[in-house]
Parts: C-alpha cells; sequence; structure tokens
C-alpha cells in the first residue's frame, strides 16, 4: 500500500519501528514546484522524516522539519500534521514541503547542498499545547544521519532512520529505542542490524509487509493497522486577510497604491491570491466603529 505509515512495535526489546512509503502525496507536492533532481531528493527525505517523527508522538498540532544553509539550498521546510478523526484511535497524516535554491545544487553530502547549517525541529500541540523547538547544527553526511544525531542528543533516545527518493516515490524506515523498560542493549543492536540490510530500491519497491518480513521474520513483531498519508496545505484566503489585517490598514494601502493590488502566493501549494480595493476595504471594514457607538481605538 503506497502513502500510508506502517507502525510496528517490538515488545520483549522495548523498541517501536515504522514504515513510510509515498507516491500520490509525494507527486502532489512535485507539480506544484519544478525542482532541480537534488533538491526533489533532499525534499522527499524531509517529508518522509516528518512523518515518521510525527508518528512518534500522539498530539493533533503538527511537527515541521527546517534545514536552513548559507550553500545552494538555503532553505528545506517539510510539514506534518496528524489528524485525529471522531471515533478513530490511530491519524492520518497530512504532509507538505517546500524548498528554496540557488544556481547549481551539486550532489553530495548536507554540506555540498547546505554549506553550514542548522537543523530545526519544531513541535506545535497545537491549542492549550506548549510550542516547542529544537536547533542543532548540520551535522552528518545525509538527513537520516543528522536526525539520528539530533534526537540522540536531544531526546535521548537512540534512533535509526534510513531514507530513499527516486522519481515519484519516497519512503523510509525508523527504529527507535524506548524509554524505561527490560531492554537489553544487545536487542537494540541485533534489531539495528536487521534493519541496516535494507537498500534504497527494497524501501521504494517492495510492499510493507512483505519488506518487513524480510528483515524481521525471526522477531516477535506485533503490528498496526496502516496509517492514511496525504497532502494537504493549510493556507487560506481568509489566512492571507488576517495576515493583511495584522499589518494595519495604512501599510496595506499603500501597497494598494504602489501597485494596484495586492498578490500573495503560497510557497508549499503554489496557490496564488489576489485583492484589490474592494477586497482590502471588507478586510478592514471590521474595524469602523457603528454609527453612535461609543467604542474607541
Amino acid at each position: 500500500m503506497k502513502d500510508t505509515l506502517q507502525r510496528f512495535l517490538f515488545e520483549e526489546a522495548n523498541v517501536r519501528g515504522e514504515l513510510v512509503q509515498l507516491e500520490e502525496s509525494w507527486r502532489a507536492v512535485l507539480e506544484r514546484h519544478d525542482y532541480p533532481e537534488p533538491v526533489r531528493q533532499m525534499l522527499g527525505e524531509a517529508l518522509v522524516a516528518a512523518t515518521l517523527l510525527a508518528a512518534t508522538m500522539k498530539f493533533n498540532g503538527s511537527i515541521t522539519l527546517q534545514v536552513r544553509g548559507d550553500g545552494p539550498i538555503s532553505l528545506l521546510v517539510a510539514d506534518c500534521s496528524p489528524d485525529f478523526q471522531p471515533g478513530e484511535d490511530q491519524p492520518a497524516y497530512q504532509i507538505r514541503g517546500m524548498a528554496s535554491w540557488q544556481g547549481e545544487v551539486p550532489k553530495g553530502d548536507l554540506a555540498s547542498r547546505f554549506g553550514t547549517g542548522h537543523l530545526v525541529i519544531t513541535i506545535d500541540p497545537g491549542k492549550g499545547g506548549k510550542r516547542y523547538q529544537g536547533v542543532v547544527a548540520l551535522a552528518g553526511e545525509s538527513l537520516a544521519e543528522a536526525i539520528d544525531d539530533y534526537l540522540e542528543r536531544s531526546e535521548q533516545l537512540p534512533t535509526r532512520m534510513w531514507l530513499a527518493v527516486a522519481g515519484e516515490q519516497a519512503a523510509g524506515m525508523l527504529l527507535q529505542r524506548l524509554p524505561g523498560g527490560d531492554s537489553e542493549e544487545e536487542d537494540w543492536q541485533r534489531l539495528s542490524a536487521l534493519a541496516g540490510t535494507i537498500t534504497g530500491q527494497e524501501l521504494l519497491a517492495l510492499p510493507g509487509e512483505q519488506l518487513l518480513h524480510r528483515l524481521f521474520h525471526e522477531e516477535d513483531r506485533r503490528q498496526f493497522a496502516p496509517q492514511q498519508v496525504s497532502f494537504s496545505c493549510h493556507c487560506s484566503r481568509e489566512r492571507i486577510a488576517a495576515a493583511l489585517r495584522g499589518m494595519g490598514r495604512e501599510e496595506v494601502k499603500d501597497m494598494l497604491a504602489e501597485k494596484g493590488k495586492i498578490e500573495a502566493s503560497c510557497q508549499f501549494c503554489n496557490q496564488h491570491y489576489h485583492f484589490d480595493v474592494v477586497d482590502v476595504e471588507q478586510i478592514f471594514a471590521a474595524e469602523i466603529s457603528p454609527q453612535g457607538s461609543d467604542r474607541r481605538h
């Protein structure tokens, strides 16, 4: 099954795992921007990684993975939001992503593509929750290595991640040693070694059940029902209008006087929004006090 996240658990070893395989959702991202191949690869890996990370947490907010650098790729953003529906104990996952680059992007390690940079992971649990952001220097040869290093240092959770992207497919797998329990280091090392035999081609081509059986057929493994992953963007005309309102009437009027209209585009889905004089008047109409009101501004 494509566009799914498959969770599994080695209960006796106190280790959890996740497998993500994307196709239509990844294609939806590609259709909105013309990225060169090296950028496509990094963005696909980031989207898979964000989904894997989101599945390790139970919340209704979002997790955002960013890589910022001074190299050819200056910014990479992947966002994943678990979507818990009423009556469902397992969420679906909604993803979106974008990248900014300049000039020719070489193939190679992280340093050759991003230069000196930082990995930023932001967890927003939504209403009533406290937003958390972790920032570390970008380290390692690959994005998977950088995230493994971040999790081990910031969360003290030994983690291994494998990522693969080719054409219109992106996939990845995560193993993570859970805190507490009676797990042995030997169990973690054995499962990590088994998972480490996987190839990028197998991640992309083999059905999830077949892949997990090949890797762990001799292990006592509990497997959960697959969860759907789809592309979705949070932008809307109402959100853009709210942003304009936040800028203030005078600044927005100056923008209108200069260009005759206001144009805004979503960097994630490439949706374009246009606002003319009438639209702007409607945006700020609510700030006008009704006649006879003693309300002051």
